[in-house]
C-alpha cells in the first residue's frame, strides 16, 4: 500500500477516533481510577422517587449505557490499534494470516484486524 493510501486511512481513523470520544462522552466518563477505561454515566437517580416507574426508567438507561459504552470502547479499541500500526508501519496486515488486507475491506472498515477470508473465523 502506497504511502498516500496509508496517509488517507489514517485520517480517516483519526476522525473515526474523535467521533467516538465525543459518543463515548455521551454516555460515559473516564473512570477516575483508570484512565484507559469507561464508564457509564449513572443517571439522575433518586433511590426514593416515589414512582417506581421513574426509577425504573433511570436503571435501564444507565443498563442501556452501559452496553452502548461497551461497544464504541471496543471500537476507539480497534481504532486505536490500527493508528499503532500505522506508526509501526504494519498497517493493512492480517493478524491471522500476515497477508495484505484488502483494500476494499479496509474502506469498509479502515480498523480492520484481519483480511475478508478471515473477518469471520473462516479457514
Amino acid at each position: 500500500m502506497d504511502t498516500s493510501t496509508i496517509e488517507q486511512f489514517k485520517k480517516l481513523l483519526e476522525a473515526e477516533q474523535e467521533k467516538l470520544l465525543g459518543e463515548l462522552a455521551s454516555v460515559g466518563r473516564i473512570n477516575p481510577d483508570n484512565p484507559n477505561d469507561w464508564e457509564a454515566k449513572p443517571s439522575d437517580m433518586d433511590d426514593r422517587a416515589s414512582d417506581l416507574n421513574d426509577f425504573a426508567d433511570n436503571i435501564e438507561a444507565y443498563e442501556t449505557n452501559t452496553a452502548v459504552l461497551k461497544q464504541l470502547e471496543k471500537q476507539l479499541v480497534d481504532v486505536k490499534e490500527a493508528l499503532s500500526k500505522i506508526d509501526a508501519g504494519t498497517y493493512g496486515v492480517c493478524e491471522v494470516s500476515g497477508e495484505v488486507i484488502e483494500e476494499a475491506r479496509l474502506k469498509a472498515n479502515p480498523a480492520a484486524r484481519t483480511c475478508t477470508a478471515h473477518m469471520n473465523g473462516e479457514m
